[in-house]
């Protein structure tokens, strides 16, 4: 059961890794609100971490890449390098998880370190899982926030891209992962303290005293008689 698990876990890592890398990667983090003068207009408008992109009416869609970062307001800068970290992360997070399985040939001798190590992986994946969070939550609570500002015009609005659900979904894989692995480990660790436990019990006290009876010697007998 708890190879399965592990198992299970590596296989949401590498799904939390194609959602990190995919939500990363394409430019829909916000995207024009159909609303107003949008309505007439028609125009389409992307924007992500790394380019936007322009449609208008019937024209094909044009992408071009930021002229520099500064130009980006403050929520996407820090979501391009959250962003990145989770990359890093998870990768990371996938090749101590793959050393800490029990079907692995790392550290096969010394089950205390396989089993840090696997904690080690599940560690990594919830710390992964708060730089996912925290940049996708932060855009799409300034989108929400600018769409129901009265004082944004209808032009300026945006609304929730792609991007962000599938970086909530990541999320929440990296999240289910480290908790799989936490609990893997937490298996373990009593096994093994069960296994010490037997190990290195302590053995019954003999009825018998282990103290021999000293004979006194003539010269305390001397003494004794004066």
């Amino acid at each position: 059961m708890k190879a399965k698990l592990e198992i299970l876990s590596l296989v949401l890592g590498l799904l939390g890794l194609v959602g990190t890398i995919t939500a990363t990667a394409i430019p829909m983090w916000k995207v024009s609100a159909f609303i107003g003068a949008n309505l007439i207009v028609m125009e389409e408008l992307w924007e992500g971490l790394w380019m936007n992109c322009y449609r208008q009416a019937n024209i094909r869609m044009q992408c071009k890449a930021y002229d520099s970062v500064l130009i980006l307001p403050a929520e996407l800068q820090a979501a391009r390098g959250l962003m990145c970290v989770s990359i890093v992360l998870v990768v990371i997070s996938l090749m101590i998880t793959a050393c800490g399985m029990e079907k692995s040939n790392c550290c096969r001798d010394n089950t205390r370190s396989k089993n840090i190590t696997l904690a080690s992986g599940g560690i990594l994946f919830l710390i992964s899982f708060l730089t996912t969070l925290i940049p996708v939550s932060w855009v799409g609570h300034t989108i929400i926030q600018n769409f129901y500002n009265p004082l944004v015009v209808d032009s300026q609005k945006r609304e929730l891209g792609m991007a962000l659900f599938i970086g909530w979904a990541t999320s929440g894989l990296l999240l289910i992962t480290g908790i799989i692995l936490l609990f893997c480990y937490s298996k373990r660790r009593s096994k093994e303290e069960e296994i010490y436990a037997d190990t290195y019990a302590i053995a019954p006290i003999r009825d018998e005293s282990v103290y021999q009876e000293r004979t006194p010697s003539s010269f305390h007998r001397n003494q004794e008689y004066v």
